[in-house]
């Protein structure tokens, strides 16, 4: 029974999830709120690694799935801002491309891992971690080019001031 519970939690989470993530105008950057998402995605994971009963489980996984919604949706806008003109549909398989490499990993991870309960329920929180972490070491390359981070604020020029 569970095992169309939970992934159905995790479902109702991230609809959820994206639908309080749409109603929103946001101020940051998308890679800002990606980076941020991928943060609290990797926290909702982390009650399960504790191995809660079978029904805390099924509530707990509702939480990561309320940020997975706001994961993909930042990860593909900022695939779009990054994109060089005319690579944009390049630029989108690559980000479907590895999405795929991870569930692949993932899933293969965690059949070699089933016998090993605690690993198996830390194996979300540490894919999600991993991601992460790439994230934050790739985050200066995850401005659109021309983009001034904030706080610095561009000296005028000399010698061209505007007339009226």
């Amino acid at each position: 029974m569970l095992s169309g519970i939970i992934p159905a939690a995790f479902s109702t989470g991230s609809f959820l999830g994206g639908l309080v993530y749409g109603r929103r105008t946001w101020s940051r950057t998308a890679a800002d709120r990606l980076i941020i998402a991928s943060a609290a995605f990797l926290a909702g994971w982390l009650p399960l690694a504790t191995q809660p009963a079978p029904f805390a489980a099924t509530a707990a996984v509702a939480v990561p799935g309320a940020f997975l919604t706001v994961v993909v949706a930042c990860a593909y806008v900022t695939t779009d801002a990054l994109a060089p003109a005319g690579r944009t549909s390049e630029a989108y398989a690559w980000l479907i491309l590895s999405v795929g490499v991870g569930q692949s990993a993932g899933t293969a991870l965690a059949g070699r891992l089933a016998e090993q309960t605690l690993a198996s329920a830390a194996l979300p929180a540490a894919g999600a971690a991993f991601a992460l972490a790439v994230l934050l070491a790739a985050r200066r390359q995850l401005r659109p080019a021309g983009h001034r981070p904030r706080g610095r604020h561009r000296r005028p020029l000399r010698g061209r001031h505007k007339t009226s």
